[in-house]
């Protein structure tokens, strides 16, 4: 009997891609092994950026030591499914295409048998088994524990070992006992990131898009929600727009809240969202009085727990 082996994200944050031909010829350092997400971000000017979002080229993004499940391959690039993120367009995970070479096989994976190191800052070196830097890891990557250290956290990798600095990291039990925070502990998690660009797909600290941004604050608080704004919608506690407090997602819809909805943000309180708003701005708090969004508000939910420590 064969071990089953598992498929796991080798680069810091792959971009999942709408199709197997989604990418550009300007995405290269996005979807090569080793990637530059830096590089190919800082040539990403307006309007390449937005064509991501307005040509449907990409999905989401999943990030180093996360597992997909591969449905096919296809000229270098696989079709998968990423469980932990849940999505109404697949039962199993959200759908998208990544390139082969940014996964790799793992058949001892221990994330579901040790403690679980969560990168707390918003980002983070791998250093290899020499302590040599290796990989600039995104804010809330998660890998194994395998040994605990004052200053240095040895980690397995999807290809083997590693090391974090203590610093970076928050050591729990398991990847089921991370903290349940409060809705004041979701704001806090998001104001780091004011004055991040935002990214269409983001779901790692070199950008996020608006439900990118809702989910991964939420993940660091202990919650998984569902990826895409409107399936947060329809999940969560409902809130009553007249009793919303700060950390729950409020939701935005065209015609003045009757239409279509398009954006989800974090209530900051004091009449106040905390969002990453569209291509070409960044991360922000801002009053909603007077601006489109106080007329679009339609929906509020809770994630976080109101019975706290």
């Amino acid at each position: 009997m064969t071990i089953k082996q598992k498929w796991l994200v080798s680069v810091p944050a792959a971009t999942l891609w709408t199709a197997s031909d989604s990418s550009r010829e300007i995405d290269f350092e996005a979807i090569t092994n080793p990637v530059n997400l830096d590089a190919w971000l800082e040539k990403l000017t307006y309007e390449p950026r937005l064509e991501l979002c307005d040509g449907n080229l990409v999905q989401s993004q999943v990030l180093y030591g996360e597992e997909v499940i591969v449905l096919e391959e296809r000229d270098g690039w696989v079709h998968v499914v990423v469980p932990s993120q849940p999505s109404s367009k697949d039962g199993r995970g959200y759908p998208g295409w990544l390139p082969n070479a940014q996964l790799t096989q793992n058949e001892d994976w221990k994330l579901d048998s040790e403690k679980a190191a969560v990168i707390r800052n918003k980002k983070a070196t791998l250093y290899s088994t020499d302590r040599e830097p290796e990989l600039i890891l995104s804010y809330q990557t998660v890998l194994p524990v395998l040994q605990e250290e004052a200053e240095w956290i040895q980690v397995q990798t999807p290809g083997g070992e590693g090391f974090l600095r203590s610093a970076d990291v928050k050591v729990f039990e398991s990847i089921d006992a991370i903290r349940k925070g409060s809705g004041r502990d979701i704001i806090a998690a998001g104001e780091q990131f004011i004055g991040l660009p935002y990214l269409w797909g983001g779901m790692s600290s070199y950008g996020y898009d608006c439900s990118g941004f809702s989910y991964s604050m939420c993940k660091a608080n202990g919650v998984i929600i569902p990826r895409d704004a409107h399936d947060q919608a329809e999940a969560g506690k409902p809130v009553e727009l007249d009793a919303i407090e700060p950390g729950d997602l409020l939701f935005f819809a065209y015609e003045e809240g009757k239409g279509k909805l398009h954006h989800v943000g974090i209530y900051y309180g004091d009449g106040k969202l905390l969002h990453s708003p569209n291509t070409g701005k960044s991360i922000e708090v801002i009053d909603l009085k007077d601006t489109i969004y106080e007329k679009e508000l339609c929906a509020a939910r809770r994630y976080w727990q109101e019975t706290g420590e």
